[in-house]
């Protein structure tokens, strides 16, 4: 059984000294939680897994990350539903925008819970991998600029254990820096290839090669083209990437650390 502590919160902390001038520092915010006790533990957990772990997750939102379309939303997030988090206790599991719910798919709630957890630590002693913790980003070409606002009040409100919400989560791995990319208004675009990524990997610090990235690629073959185009120079590689078009499923999820890890061999 393993425990959920606020030792494990620190973990997420530091930027490791990577982030880009370009963006200031902010001040780390704290989030008490109480310890909780795991309850379950998958059987094809990742913790089994040997490595290496990608350096960042990279979540595409809608229908991939959540089960919505933010352009199909027609209010602000108001009411929250409260449940089950995975038998960690109950906390936010859907968002109230009018009458549609947004709720996260399985294999996002997993990825987020077993991070906070810190079950993906590379090696800090291996110079392939500069941060020892994995790290969390969005990349969304929201539709519209309000279809960008619900999506990140919605990460404001969601939770990942009680308490903390996917917002907290994001900003602990980058000392309240918002490295994120979602929208399609200038400077970002609707092809993630040529704005976001470029956006992330200096926002960053950190490889196109080491990055994991999952999208459904309804609306296009943004793993196609992100995995085309963002290349690292010595390696010629990109990013892994999975394509979800029915959500982040556990499965999904589990293929991706593997495809990573494969990828490393």
């Amino acid at each position: 059984m393993r425990s959920w502590s606020v030792v494990a919160q620190s973990a997420f902390v530091a930027c490791s000294g990577v982030c880009r001038s370009s963006f200031s520092q902010g001040t780390v915010r704290t989030t008490a939680v109480t310890p909780i006790t795991r309850s379950r533990m998958s059987s094809t957990s990742s913790s089994m897994m040997d490595g290496p772990f990608p350096e960042l997750l990279v979540f595409d939102l809608d229908a991939c990350f959540w089960d919505k379309e933010m352009y199909e939303m027609r209010a602000m997030p108001g009411d929250v539903k409260r449940g089950d988090l995975n038998g960690l206790g109950e906390g936010v599991i859907g968002v109230m925008s009018g009458r549609d719910q947004i709720s996260l798919h399985k294999g996002s709630l997993a990825a987020l819970q077993e991070h906070y957890d810190g079950m993906y630590q590379n090696d800090s002693n291996n110079k392939n991998h500069a941060h020892a913790n994995l790290k969390i980003a969005f990349a969304s070409s929201a539709d519209t600029p309000f279809a960008e606002q619900v999506g990140r009040a919605t990460l404001k409100l969601l939770e990942v254990v009680p308490g903390v919400t996917v917002w907290d989560l994001a900003m602990r791995d980058w000392n309240d820096v918002d490295v994120n990319q979602i929208g399609r208004q200038p400077p970002l675009s609707s092809n993630k290839a040529q704005t976001h990524f470029p956006r992330l990997r200096e926002a960053t610090g950190i490889r196109y090669d080491r990055m994991l990235f999952f999208d459904d690629c309804l609306w296009g073959d943004h793993c196609g083209m992100v995995a085309a185009a963002c290349k690292e120079s010595d390696t010629g590689k990109g990013p892994t990437t999975v394509r979800t078009p029915n959500g982040l499923g556990d499965k999904e999820f589990r293929k991706g650390l593997q495809l990573y890890s494969n990828s490393k061999q």
